[in-house]
C-alpha cells in the first residue's frame, strides 16, 4: 500500500529519488503521467495496466473523453528506477506540474503523486478545511 507524505528534491537533471517505503512497489518500473490539479501520477506497472484499461474504456464518441485520453497517454513516460532509486521526470511533465526543486510525494494507495511543495501545501491546507464535511457527506451516502 502506498501511503504517507514525503519531502524530496529534484536534482538538476530532473531526477527524483523515490521514498524508501515506496521503492519495492516500483522496482520493476513505473509510468509517470499527468494527474489532476497539476500534480503527476506515478503508477507501479500492475496499477498502470488497470488505469490504462479504465481510460481505454472511456467512450471514443465523447470529445472530452478523447481529449483526456490523448493528454493522459501522450504525456505518459515509462521509467525503471536507476541504481540510486531515481526516476527521471521529463521536462514537459516538470512544466505541467510546475516542479522546480522542492517536491512533495504522497501515497494514494494505488499510486503516488508528485507535487510542487508550495502547491501541495496550499492544496493540503484547503482540503483540511473541508475534510470533516467530506467524510460526513460520504457517510451519509453510504460510501
Amino acid at each position: 500500500m502506498l501511503v504517507g507524505e514525503y519531502q524530496h528534491t529534484l536534482d538538476p537533471k530532473g531526477r527524483l529519488v523515490l521514498p524508501a517505503k515506496f521503492r519495492d512497489h516500483f522496482s520493476d518500473g513505473c509510468v509517470i503521467t499527468k494527474g489532476q490539479e497539476r500534480c503527476l501520477f506515478v503508477f507501479p506497472l500492475d496499477q498502470w495496466a488497470e488505469e490504462e484499461a479504465r481510460v481505454r474504456e472511456l467512450p471514443r464518441t465523447n470529445a472530452r473523453a478523447r481529449s483526456y485520453a490523448r493528454s493522459f497517454f501522450a504525456s505518459a513516460d515509462s521509467q525503471v528506477p536507476d541504481k540510486q532509486r531515481r526516476v527521471a521526470i521529463t521536462a514537459k511533465l516538470q512544466d505541467y506540474a510546475h516542479l522546480d526543486k522542492d517536491v512533495t510525494i504522497i501515497g494514494m494507495s494505488d499510486r503516488i503523486e508528485i507535487w510542487d511543495t508550495t502547491t501541495w501545501e496550499s492544496m493540503s491546507e484547503a482540503a483540511d478545511d473541508f475534510y470533516s464535511d467530506i467524510e460526513e457527506a460520504l457517510s451519509e451516502h453510504g460510501i
